[in-house]
């Protein structure tokens, strides 16, 4: 019944369908990804469709990243998703500064 929903809906033309799929705190699957803004070992950085995440973790590694369709596949250790958005602008920014040091 779901899928028939997004099928039909008008708004998917305009914002890609986001989603965040967990594995085992090890592998994250990720939809709607606009673009991926820095990422190492230990933190990602993406622009999604909802606003910018920032995934924490240990040994992360991309695993797999489709530009066209916006996926993104992280394994790793996770601790930590994040929203940054503009409810928390000041937090955004202190990860920003801290990113770009």
């Amino acid at each position: 019944m779901m899928s028939q929903y997004y099928e039909t809906n008008p708004a998917k033309s305009t914002v890609p369908e986001h989603d965040v799929i967990m594995r085992g705190r090890k592998l994250l699957d990720i939809t709607g990804v606009k673009q991926v803004e820095s990422f190492d070992n230990e933190e990602f950085l993406l622009e999604t469709s909802m606003g910018f995440l920032a995934i924490k973790g240990q040994n992360l590694q991309m695993k797999n990243l489709d530009v066209e369709k916006g996926i993104v596949s992280i394994k790793g250790k996770i601790f930590d998703l994040v929203y940054l958005d503009e409810q928390h602008g000041e937090k955004a920014k202190g990860f920003f500064s801290k990113l770009f040091r």
